[in-house]
């Protein structure tokens, strides 16, 4: 499943080595506004949760702004949305936030299908992907802003990490197209970071939220309280909960 999909890409990206010890060449590449593009992937069911994750409330928006919301206060404006269930309602709720929707026709697919679908919608300016899954709201722009500068600094495939574990979102520089467009389903990105396993790199960032995963109502309830303090308000959508 898409959300079996979201954890097993995190046990993967713990499983990667560190990267060559090699320094990066400074300034080695220019950020234009088109030249890096996020991918939420929000076209999961949502099953485990029992309600559909992307239009949760995250204190006064929803789960999925704040994923955007972050995202551009890291220095990201393209944001591609993946969707799949409840398409309609995530694109009402975004109707004015200026990101471009794809569709992945199958909810049952892998994260490899949705990102696929989205790597084939990229304008021809788009040099390197930040890919997310949309459960993760609570991701601070910093470490938007830090993967970036790495890739600025020449690296083409890159993990944050908190205490040593892997975490969302990942960079992937676009040389990787034709590998993004071809993953296997079964191992999704984990057959891109094995094969150019010594070109990883790890960026120690401050936040364990890019570890934390958000599949069941108890870990939202979690980390809501943790950010705000409070337990999440009472569903804003029906179908919510």
């Amino acid at each position: 499943s898409p959300e079996s999909g979201v954890n097993r890409l995190t046990e993967e990206l713990n499983s990667s080595e560190a990267s060559a010890s090699r320094s990066l060449p400074a300034d080695s590449r220019l950020l234009t506004p088109n030249s890096v593009t996020a991918i939420i992937l929000a076209a999961g069911r949502s099953e485990r949760m029992g309600a559909f994750k992307p239009l949760l409330s995250f204190g006064r928006k929803t789960v999925i702004e704040t994923c955007i919301e972050h995202i551009r206060a890291g220095g990201i404006e393209n944001v591609v949305v993946v969707l799949g269930p409840r398409a309609e309602d995530v694109k009402e709720q975004l109707k004015n936030s200026g990101v471009t929707f794809v569709i992945n026709p199958d909810a049952a697919s892998e994260m490899s299908a949705s990102i696929a679908c989205a790597v084939r919608h990229l304008s021809l300016e788009t040099k390197a992907v930040v890919i997310t899954p949309a459960d993760h709201p609570a991701v601070p722009s910093e470490v938007i802003a830090t993967i970036v500068n790495e890739w600025q600094r020449g690296a083409r495939l890159i993990v944050p990490t908190w205490n040593e574990r892997g975490g969302h979102p990942v960079l992937i520089d676009l040389s990787f197209r034709d590998e993004l467009l071809s993953l296997d389903p079964r191992r999704g990105l984990k057959v891109l970071f094995d094969a150019h396993r010594d070109e990883v790199r790890r960026v120690p960032v401050d936040s364990n939220f890019i570890a934390r995963d958000m599949d069941t109502w108890d870990d939202y309830r979690a980390l809501h309280e943790e950010v705000f303090g409070v337990p999440p308000p009472k569903p804003m959508f029906r179908g919510q909960k």
